[in-house]
């Protein structure tokens, strides 16, 4: 008899079928859209919380052709918004959503100003995913928007800082990425701010860029055990702004919060 010779990648798929109950949400990874596997992991989330068209916003999205709710907007017809900062994408943007249920948005985003375009755009309080992928100011507008409440959220981390390490970049609302590692806030310091606001730490993907949280209260819901902050984590393990693994090093203020 031949005998089977299971690969690395395997493994996921193996999991999948045969022993579900421990399959963990990175098992699920698959790019569609999305910039690395965000694609897969939110399939399976919403397909647990039985949420089939449901309603997104995400920010960050440049021309909207790889972002993590495009793949749900395009291809599943959920309804949601899209906000970019910078104007030079807005046609593009526009053009590629005019025939789905998004709303596109042109306006830089602020912790001071966030709260306000949610309220122009007519965002319900209680939605079903909010993805933020601003480069910089990420944790202080999460911060922000106490007064909703998205069933998950993916927000970036900077995974130069792993856990247990409080790492937080300070706020600046005039910030514009500057292609280095200064941007955004630790994974460990995301953790402690979102259970801050009432969600669990559900993974990060496996190249290191996005954490994916749930609400408490759908926790069960979405039949996945709760890792620990250090079980969690994924090292930088993506493509940088210079090409090479990770982005060059940068410096500037900081908080340990």
């Amino acid at each position: 008899m031949a005998r089977l010779t299971y690969t690395a990648p395997m493994l996921p798929a193996l999991r999948r079928v045969f022993v579900p109950w421990i399959a963990s949400p990175n098992d699920y990874e698959k790019q569609v859209r999305s910039q690395n596997g965000e694609d897969g992991i939110l399939v399976e989330l919403f397909s647990r919380l039985q949420i089939h068209r449901g309603y997104f916003v995400e920010f960050g999205v440049q021309d909207g052709a790889q972002c993590n709710a495009a793949h749900l907007a395009l291809d599943r017809q959920w309804a949601g918004v899209m906000i970019e900062g910078n104007p030079d994408y807005a046609p593009a943007l526009l053009q590629r959503y005019q025939t789905s249920a998004t709303r596109v948005v042109s306006a830089f985003v602020t912790a001071e100003n966030i709260a306000g375009l949610f309220e122009a755009a007519s965002v319900p309080a209680d939605f079903d995913l909010l993805s933020i992928d601003i480069d910089g100011n990420d944790y202080w507008v999460w911060r922000a928007l106490h007064a909703y409440r998205p069933k998950v959220v993916v927000i970036e981390y900077n995974a130069v800082h792993p856990p247990p390490e409080r790492w937080v970049m300070r706020y600046d609302p005039a910030h514009v990425w500057d292609g280095s590692t200064y941007y955004g806030a630790s994974l460990a310091s995301l953790v402690a701010l979102g259970e801050s606001m009432g969600y669990a730490l559900l993974c990060t993907d496996v190249r290191g860029v996005n954490a994916f949280f749930v609400r408490r209260e759908f926790a069960a819901a979405v039949r996945f055990a709760l890792p620990s902050v250090e079980r969690a984590y994924h090292p930088v393990a993506f493509q940088g702004s210079t090409g090479g693994i990770g982005h060059p090093p940068g410096e500037g203020s900081f908080e340990r919060i």
